[in-house]
This record gives structure tokens, sequence and C-alpha cells, in this order.
């Protein structure tokens, strides 16, 4: 009552996207009608993060506006959602990686070789495809800094 799911990647509730994925996660478009205060499902193993797209709606209790996004840990069962206006949000979750992790721009690499390979065949136009119906060139990729990136490990 009041909110629509789309899933576009991985399953939420009895929802699951037909796309293909290769770790458990969800991606998924939420809107809010005015007046909606619900409480969605979620897997309780999954970290997710919100992110706030239009209007304005309260997430967990948390007040977002356009642009904004809320963290969310694992451990929960259901997402309390509240909105007083229309409002869209983006669902963004999965299981967290138990490895560290480099994140540099677009990519995520287990070593800073692997960074640098990334970049290299985004240069190249050698790995990632392209953007149907985009005519311009490929947005060129930054600089790597001239020190090693920091991998990140799983915060608790």
């Amino acid at each position: 009552p009041g909110l629509t799911a789309t899933v576009l990647m991985g399953t939420l509730d009895t929802a699951t996207s037909p796309g293909t994925t290769y770790t458990p996660l969800v991606g998924a478009d939420l809107t809010l009608a005015a007046g909606t205060d619900v409480r969605l499902p979620l897997e309780r193993d999954f970290e997710y993060a919100v992110l706030a797209m239009s209007g304005e709606a309260h997430v967990d209790g948390v007040p977002l506006v356009p642009g904004s996004m809320l963290y969310l840990c694992c451990g929960r069962d259901e997402l309390p959602l509240r909105a007083d206006s229309d409002a869209g949000l983006m669902l963004l979750g999965g299981e967290p990686f138990e490895e560290e992790l480099i994140m540099f721009w677009n990519w995520i690499g287990r070593s800073q070789e692997e960074i640098v390979q990334a970049r290299r065949d985004w240069m190249e136009g050698s790995r990632f495809g392209e953007v149907k119906g985009y005519d311009g060139a490929p947005l060129p990729a930054p600089e790597l800094p001239p020190v090693p990136l920091k991998p990140r490990g799983r915060v608790r």
C-alpha cells in the first residue's frame, strides 16, 4: 500500500530480476506515495544503502532528501519507510565482501595491479563494452595517483 518496488537486479522479498548476478545482491527502485508508512522485508545477512532520488522520505527514522544516502549494516529483517510526500529511493544491498578491496573511480579490485589493468582496459576500450545510444566519446579515466591505493576491509 503506497510502495512500488521495481527490482532491477537480484531479489527483493518475493520478486527477482531476470538479470544475471554473480553474488547475492539487490538493486531496487522504490516509489513511495505521499502518506506511505510501510516496513520493507530485508535479507538479514545483507548490508544496504538507500539513495534518495526525489521527494523526501524517512528511512529507519532518518530523513533523506534527494542526493543523500544512508548506509544500513547487516542484521536487519525489515526497513521502516515513511513518506509525507511522493518520494523515490534506490535500494542497493548485498552480502558484504569478506576480503579487503581497493576502490578507484568505477573499479573494484583485489590488488593495485587489478586496478591498473582495469584502467588500461577501459582506456583501450577492450573490456567494458559500449553504452548503446550514446554518441559521444568514451569518458576518459582519471590518472591513478602516484602513491599505492589503500585497500578497505569490511567495517563492522
